[in-house]
């Protein structure tokens, strides 16, 4: 397992783009819209992880009533497993609570799922498979 990327709740990515790319020098590598989740996402590179800046696309997505109730800021951390199949497997059986019953299609193809606050102390945490290669 690694870290993949830390992903922030923001209103506007342009806005937030300012920071992370004007002021910091990040490059921005694109855009991408993931329906399922009603939000824009973009990834930024950084060493050898990412920050990922979601803005939602619609007042009832998950981070819309994210910065309605926290405000803007970080939102989770994902961890890149190998196989998500046996990740979910082993989560749930130590007994951890996950937001929904399977992985989901998230952006640029990965199968993701999360894990709730309530089980990791506090942090909402991704498990990322990329696609497979070939």
């Amino acid at each position: 397992m690694q870290l993949d990327h830390i992903g922030i709740a923001v209103n506007s990515i342009e806005e937030s783009s300012r920071v992370w790319v004007d002021a910091l020098g990040l490059v921005l590598e694109g855009i991408e819209v993931v329906e399922s989740q009603k939000v824009r996402v973009a990834f930024l590179p950084l060493g050898s992880t990412r920050i990922e800046l979601l803005e939602p696309t619609a007042d009832d997505s998950p981070i819309a009533r994210f910065i309605q109730t926290r405000r803007p800021g970080i939102h989770h951390i994902a961890v890149e497993v190998d196989d998500i199949d046996s990740a979910v497997g082993r989560a749930k059986g130590s007994g951890l609570q996950l937001l929904s019953d399977a992985p989901v299609k998230g952006a640029h193809g990965t199968r993701v799922i999360f894990i709730h606050p309530s089980s990791t102390g506090g942090v909402l945490l991704e498990l990322v498979q990329r696609p497979k290669e070939g």
